[in-house]
């Protein structure tokens, strides 16, 4: 079994965090259908932003399955120790720390993946988290800054000394962002350099695909993330097929339906309607998009205002498509 700490996970296939989309609801909804962990989406460890509607969004962890993991981005060694032990103090139970966000925004004031370039830097702020809180921390890092700097291995080596409990490691550099092919010849390099858990991440969007980047790059789990959107299933059937073998097939039509209905009736009381339609645009489009003919619904479904007319024009397609 896989631990991250003093948890034991039930499966080694974890939700990556994802900025906009792996909000509470949707993190609960993929525990129930078969996330070994999720992780939330990741909050500035800037006290002056704590307080915004946003980070209290992100923030809210009420009702979720434990262990509650909590990613926190910044560049600041003492800031990041505070926003960790702040987030310990309000329920965190692991501490992850971004290394591996590739957005401008975050890279432009020395976070994310940038702080790949200094690995002084990275063990100054590595070691300041570890010491400031009482729970795991692990690191979500990238293969290096760019294809002709891929520090992965040394940063790695530098996490484990700093007494980080997991590795995250997506298979690009910050340079690519999510273009060219994923590394995983560089995530098994990693994992051979470290003792610690080291979990592969980049365009695993089957279970198939899952369990041979694990049998390739001998990682101890898989995290992922932009292939959740619109099959959250997707982590019940990867975890089936590494235990058994066998490949699930897809959710009936019936199945898809509650789950979709379930997830916008989460996601109206979680944000309120307002905020709560606009956000179930994004989800709905994410779920359809691999059905046939759905292109001029998605379209209309766009222009809906209320969550009322929303759930019942899911109800509608469904109907169509049972018909």
């Amino acid at each position: 079994m896989l631990s991250i700490g003093p948890y034991t996970l039930p499966n080694p296939v974890v939700l990556a965090p994802m900025a906009g989309v792996t909000d509470r609801p949707f993190r609960q909804l993929c525990r129930r259908l078969g996330a070994g962990l999720v992780v939330g989406e990741m909050v500035s460890a800037n006290a002056d932003l704590r307080h915004t509607r946003k980070s209290q969004l992100r923030l809210n962890h009420d009702g979720e399955p434990e262990p509650i993991a909590v990613q926190i981005v910044g560049g600041d060694p003492q800031i990041l120790a505070e926003g960790a032990a702040f987030n310990v103090a309000n329920g965190a139970q692991i501490i992850d720390i971004n290394m591996g966000c590739p957005a401008k925004k975050v890279c432009n004031k020395a976070a994310g993946s940038a702080l790949m370039k200094d690995e002084g830097l990275v063990k100054d702020i590595l070691q300041a988290v570890v010491g400031a809180v009482d729970v795991p921390v692990s690191l979500k890092i990238r293969t290096g800054w760019d294809p002709a700097h891929r520090n992965g291995p040394a940063i790695a080596r530098i996490a484990e000394e700093a007494g980080i409990v997991s590795l995250a490691v997506h298979g690009r550099t910050r340079a690519c962002g999510y273009k060219n092919t994923v590394e995983y010849d560089t995530i098994r390099t990693i994992k051979d350099s470290v003792s610690i858990p080291v979990f592969a991440n980049g365009d695993i969007t089957s279970a198939r695909k899952a369990a041979d980047v694990i049998r390739y790059t001998g990682a101890d789990g898989v995290l992922i993330g932009r292939a959740a959107q619109g099959q959250p299933w997707i982590f019940r059937e990867v975890a089936h097929f590494l235990r058994t073998g066998e490949e699930l097939p897809a959710p009936p039509v019936e199945e898809t339906e509650q789950i979709l209905l379930s997830h916008l009736r989460d996601l109206h009381d979680f944000y309120g309607e307002y905020l709560g339609v606009r956000i179930a645009r994004k989800h709905v489009s994410w779920y359809l998009q691999r059905q046939h003919n759905s292109n001029e619904f998605r379209s209309r479904f766009n222009g809906l205002q209320s969550a009322a007319e929303q759930t019942l024009a899911v109800q509608q397609w469904f109907g169509t498509c049972l018909q």
